[in-house]
C-alpha cells in the first residue's frame, strides 16, 4: 500500500535478505560433501513438480564472490545463510570435513569485509542421508546429533558470527517430510511427523546449550519459525473453533514449547498426541522424556519470523479443519496476498509472548519474472509486496512490538523445494542455463528503502 507521509526505522534497525544452502549452493558432491535427503529426493522421479534439481542449483558455492558484490550492490547490512550439515559432518556424526568449513569461513570473512552482518542458520531441512536411513528425525538419537554438529560449527565461526539460528521452519521438517510427503524424505506417517516435530525441538535445545557453551562471547540465538495468522471462515462457533484448533497445530505447536515450555494444549488433547504419548502407533514408548521441555524452551535472545500469508480455515466433519481461499482476494503463483496478516501475527505474538525480541526472517512473494527488451527485469508486484508489508511492519513497531530487522526472501532465485526452478522470489534474476545474475526493479528499490532506513511517502 503506499504511504502518505515518510515511514522511517529506528537507527540501529536491520535490513537483510536470506537464502539457504540446498535452494542456492549446487555443488552438491564437492569437496567432501556428502548427500542429504534432499539429494536422495529430488533424484527420483515425481517428487519435483518439473522434473529439475537442486545439483546446481545458482551455483553461489562457485560464486561467492559474485553474490558478496551483489549484497554490496543493494546495500545489505545482513545476510541470512545456512550451513550445509553435509559439508561439515558428511556422515551427520562423527567425522569432520575442513573443506566445508573452509568454504563457510571465506564466506563469512567476505560479508565482514564489506560491513555485512552473517545470520547463520545451522538447519534448513537439508538432513544428512546415513541420519535419515537411521530413522532421521523421528529418531531421538538425530537430535543428540544435532547438538554436536551446532558445536562444530560454533567452534569454527562463533568467533566472529554472533547471529545464530538453530532451525528454520521446525513444522516445515516435520510435517511436509514425515507426514503430507510433499518434502524430503517424502513419508506419509502423522505418528512418526509429530515424533519428528518434538526431536527437531529438542535438537534446537542441544544447539543452544551447545552455541553457549562454545562461545567466548555472548552469541544472540533464536530460531525461524513459519507463522501466519489463523482467521475463521464464518463468524459460526464451529468455525472459530476450528481457527483456533488450526493457530495450535499451526503455530503454537512450535511458540508455546518454545516460549512456554509445553505444547499447546488443544493439540496436547488430540488423538494422536494421546496415542504417541501411549506408544501406540509409534516405536518410542514414551514420546517426552524427562528434562526435554525444559531443554526446549531454554531462554533465547530472539525469534524469527517468515510469515507470506495468513490462514483461513473453515470447520469440516472428522479433520475438524479445512483451509479455503477467500473471494476476491489477490495471489501470488503460490499463496494469497495479505499484508495486514504480518501486522496481526506481530502484534498477537508480542501480546502472548511479550517478553521476546522479533526479527521477521522471511518476506516476500514468488513473481513469473523475465528479462525485458532493454536488459532489466520489471517486477513491479514484487515491489508492491514489499513495500505493503514493510509498512505493516513498521505500523506493529509503532504498536509497541520490539521488531529488530527485516529479511527479504530471497537475495536471488533459487531451487524452490518441489516446486524447482518455476517460482522466482529473488531480488536478483537468475539465469539457470548461463548463471548470470541480473539485479532486478525490487533490488535497486529495496537498496533505497536501506538508504533512507525507511520508505518514503508514496515509495
Amino acid at each position: 500500500m503506499p504511504t502518505t507521509e515518510t515511514l522511517t526505522f529506528p537507527p540501529n534497525f536491520v535490513w537483510g535478505a536470506a537464502t539457504s544452502a540446498y535452494q542456492i549452493e549446487g555443488a552438491w558432491n564437492e569437496d567432501g560433501r556428502h548427500p542429504s535427503i534432499w539429494d536422495a529426493f529430488v533424484h527420483q522421479p515425481g517428487h519435483v513438480r518439473t522434473g529439475e534439481t537442486g545439483d546446481t542449483a545458482a551455483d553461489h558455492y562457485h560464486r561467492v564472490p559474485e553474490d558478496l558484490e551483489l549484497m554490496s550492490a543493494i546495500g545489505l547490512k545482513a545476510y541470512r545463510f545456512s550451513i550445509a550439515w553435509t559439508r561439515i559432518v558428511p556422515e551427520g556424526m562423527g567425522r569432520i570435513n575442513p573443506a566445508g568449513l573452509d568454504f563457510y569461513d571465506r564466506l563469512v570473512d567476505g560479508l565482514l569485509a564489506r560491513g555485512i552482518t552473517p545470520y547463520l542458520t545451522l538447519f534448513h531441512y537439508d538432513l544428512p542421508q546415513p541420519l535419515q536411513d537411521r530413522g532421521g528425525w523421528p529418531n531421538r538419537d538425530t537430535a543428540r546429533h544435532f547438538g554436536d554438529y551446532a558445536r562444530v560449527v560454533a567452534e569454527r565461526l562463533a568467533d566472529r558470527v554472533d547471529w545464530w539460528i538453530t532451525h528454520n521452519e521446525p513444522s516445515i521438517t516435520a510435517f511436509l517430510g514425515y507426514l503430507t510427503g510433499e518434502h524430503a524424505p517424502g513419508k506419509h506417517n502423522p505418528f512418526a511427523a509429530v515424533a519428528a516435530l518434538h526431536h527437531v525441538l529438542l535438537s534446537h535445545g542441544y544447539a543452544v546449550q551447545a552455541l553457549r557453551a562454545a562461545a567466548r562471547h555472548p552469541l544472540q540465538v533464536g530460531i525461524a519459525l513459519n507463522l501466519s495468522p489463523t482467521y475463521p471462515a464464518t463468524k459460526s462457533a464451529q468455525d472459530l473453533k476450528a481457527a483456533n484448533f488450526a493457530d495450535d497445530v499451526g503455530n503454537r505447536i512450535m511458540l508455546d514449547p518454545l516460549l512456554k515450555g509445553h505444547y499447546p494444549e488443544g493439540f496436547a488433547r488430540s488423538w494422536l498426541w494421546r496415542c504417541l504419548q501411549r506408544g501406540l502407533g509409534w516405536r518410542p514408548r514414551q514420546l517426552i522424556q524427562a528434562d526435554d521441555l525444559k531443554i526446549i524452551s531454554a531462554p533465547l535472545d530472539w525469534v524469527g519470523v517468515n510469515y507470506y500469508t495468513r490462514m483461513v480455515v473453515r470447520h469440516v466433519p472428522v479433520i475438524q479443519v479445512l483451509p479455503v481461499q477467500p473471494k476476491g482476494s489477490e495471489y501470488s503463483e503460490m499463496w494469497e496476498i495479505y499484508p495486514p496478516g504480518i501486522y496481526d501475527l506481530l502484534t498477537r505474538l508480542h501480546a502472548d509472548y511479550a517478553q521476546t525480541n522479533w526479527v521477521v526472517t522471511e518476506n516476500g512473494i514468488p513473481v513469473p519474472d523475465e528479462v525485458a527488451a532493454d536488459g532489466g527485469v520489471h517486477d513491479a508486484r514484487r515491489i508492491a509486496y514489499l513495500r505493503a508489508h514493510v509498512a505493516e511492519v513498521r505500523r506493529a513497531m509503532a504498536a509497541g512490538v520490539p521488531i529488530q530487522g527485516y529479511f527479504v526472501w530471497s537475495l536471488v532465485d533459487n531451487f524452490e523445494w518441489a516446486y524447482g526452478y518455476a517460482q522466482r522470489f529473488g531480488l536478483a534474476y537468475v539465469n539457470f542455463q548461463t548463471q548470470r545474475r541480473i539485479l532486478k526493479d525490487s533490488g535497486t528499490w529495496y537498496g533505497q528503502v536501506i538508504r533512507a532506513n525507511g520508505l518514503p511517502a508514496d515509495g
